[in-house]
């Protein structure tokens, strides 16, 4: 979205489009969208993402040509199910503290400084960087984020890297290069604002799997609206620069605007597309499960971020992710 100068997806736009009818949206199905990347592609991405390119990449939605039409593509409500959870790797009995905070560098340490991390790869011509997420998966190998940091405009973006644990130019936990992304059917078929998620399936490093290496946090499916959230991410756009993990906390609200999204007092910007929200958080261990990804904001409502619901879209798109 870009608020002003840049900040997350932006819908740009007055209430009054919002009136205009809607594109046709996917429905449910047994299908989700997804691009294998060949071996020699993901060996190309691994490579050549050193410490200055990473540092140089460009916010993702500072890219993108969104505008108003974006609130065109808020369609139909999020289908949902019985709650369900999956419960993080090394599980603890969450503690939440819940204390707001708007915005700040994330200093509680625990499992989301190796989960979380940033996301590098090119769309198009450009290097771009978002946010991303490893969770607890069968394949151990889980990535989530949102859907245009996988896909935006029927284009796949290529060199798709993530860097768990990433901080000032610098990758301790490694680079790993995807081997397949996803996002959903509704996302694919008209980028519908409500179902702006993504996922990828990474392949090993030195003979490990990612959630090996860090760990893998929970996910929450069908989970309450207006409860105690946790976002975090690596905005890149002023006043951030992308090198630190940054979060936001307090109590979300249900978008009563164009969507049906979480919505939480926020103001992180471009670059923290992806980044996990958790319910549950326990900042003691820094473990909790993921119910949503930083996904778009209002230019007339700044310092708010918007996070999709996660449900039975969400939930078939980690199924089928977490068995590539």
């Amino acid at each position: 979205m870009r608020r002003g100068a840049g900040a997350l997806m932006a819908v740009g736009a007055l209430l009054g489009l919002a009136l205009q009818t809607t594109p046709a949206t996917a429905d449910s199905g047994d299908t989700v969208p997804g691009s294998a990347i060949s071996e020699a592609a993901q060996d190309r991405a691994a490579g050549q993402w050193t410490a200055e390119r990473m540092r140089e990449a460009t916010p993702v939605e500072d890219l993108l040509d969104i505008g108003s039409r974006a609130v065109e593509r808020a369609g139909k409500a999020v289908p949902q199910g019985e709650k369900s959870k999956v419960l993080p790797s090394e599980a603890t009995d969450a503690v939440t503290k819940a204390l707001p905070e708007p915005g700040g560098p994330w200093s509680g340490g625990g499992d989301v400084v190796k989960t979380s991390g940033r996301v590098f790869f090119k769309m198009g011509d450009r290097d771009a960087s978002c946010s991303g997420n490893a969770v607890t998966s069968d394949n151990g190998s889980t990535v989530m984020t949102a859907g245009h940091c996988v896909k935006y405009q029927g284009g796949w973006h290529t060199d798709w890297v993530f860097v768990p644990g990433y901080h000032d130019g610098e990758a301790p936990h490694g680079k790993w290069p995807a081997s397949k992304t996803l996002t959903t059917a509704q996302w694919e078929a008209s980028e519908d604002m409500n179902f702006d998620i993504g996922a990828a399936v990474v392949g090993p490093l030195d003979g490990k799997k990612l959630t090996d290496v860090v760990g893998g946090q929970g996910l929450s499916f069908n989970a309450d609206y207006n409860t105690t959230m946790y976002a975090f991410g690596f905005p890149a756009a002023d006043p951030y620069d992308g090198e630190k993990l940054i979060y936001c906390s307090g109590t979300s609200f249900q978008d009563f605007l164009l969507t049906k999204d979480h919505g939480l007092s926020c103001n992180m910007t471009g670059g923290s597309s992806g980044g996990p929200w958790f319910t549950e958080f326990d900042e003691a261990s820094g473990k909790g499960l993921q119910a949503s990804v930083n996904s778009f904001g209002y230019t007339f409502l700044p310092d708010t971020m918007f996070g999709p619901y996660f449900g039975e879209d969400a939930k078939k798109l980690y199924e089928t992710a977490q068995a590539g």
